[in-house]
């Protein structure tokens, strides 16, 4: 009777013991997921630009491990293109993707942060924003807006465009309707033309109708696939006014400070 007593007490206590340390298992905290949309200026997938907005998406998915996912919407599928700073300084979403040059309107200098006329190439506007202090001059520009920018790749110096009319000197663009933004469009204006801020995905269709006289876009590449040969007749090169366009990525401020500082680096 004493052994088997002492048998079921000992087992009690084991299984009482068990339980405990059970117990006091260190827990398991999954980290935080967050689930963003990004709007862009470009159409929907659109080859290089929208594609890139597409794979930085992907990119901050696998880098995160998973916990930052992104939707990204073309142009129109969420929001009008060009009403994407809007989008992300609101707070409708929490990113954008275009160029700066697009908010002219609402900041001039913006400009500066995307292309200057006969101003710096590509790899020298990485050097003024990386070692010359200007992301950092961005950064503040855009504060007041409740967004964060940061620099989203290159496209690189652009085609001169294409146009309905033979330019032969400056006097050739007197009255001429081009589709062209930022400090180039200032140019043109200065030349007696009419520079129009028109989205990437109407840019055909205002070319064909008579809309516009002329348009600049990127390069070859993107100019085939849109078609722009089929509406102008003539194609110039290079492109003064964009020697080497900033492509950015913008986030709201509030969004990206509630990011841990893990996902923000």
């Amino acid at each position: 009777m004493e052994r088997r007593s002492f048998l079921k007490k000992a087992g009690v206590a084991a299984a009482a013991a068990g339980a405990v340390t059970f117990g006091k298992a260190p827990a398991v905290i999954a980290a935080k997921k967050y689930k963003w949309k990004m709007v862009t200026t470009w159409p929907p997938h659109f080859p290089v630009l929208g594609e890139g907005a597409d794979l930085l998406a992907k990119w901050i998915e696998e880098m995160s491990d998973g916990r930052l996912k992104i939707h990204v919407y073309g142009g129109g599928e969420l929001v009008p293109p060009l009403q994407t700073f809007d989008a992300v300084s609101q707070g409708t979403v929490e990113m954008g993707h275009g160029a700066a040059y697009y908010w002219a309107g609402k900041m001039p200098a913006c400009q500066f942060f995307a292309a200057v006329p006969f101003g710096f190439n590509a790899q020298q506007m990485n050097a003024w924003l990386y070692g010359g202090g200007a992301w950092q001059l961005w950064k503040d520009l855009y504060a007041d807006f409740n967004v964060v920018p940061f620099p989203a790749g290159n496209t690189g110096v652009q085609m001169g465009g294409w146009f309905n009319k033979e330019i032969n000197s400056l006097e050739d663009y007197k009255g001429l309707k081009m589709r062209i933004p930022g400090l180039g469009g200032k140019v043109v204006a200065a030349a007696g033309g009419n520079a129009v801020l028109v989205a990437g995905g109407e840019i055909y269709t205002n070319l064909d109708r008579g809309v516009i006289d002329a348009t600049e876009w990127v390069g070859p590449y993107h100019d085939l696939k849109m078609g722009f040969y089929k509406a102008a007749k003539y194609y110039y090169y290079p492109g003064w006014h964009e020697p080497g366009t900033v492509l950015e990525c913008l986030v709201n401020k509030k969004a990206w400070e509630s990011l841990p500082k893990d996902l923000q680096a």
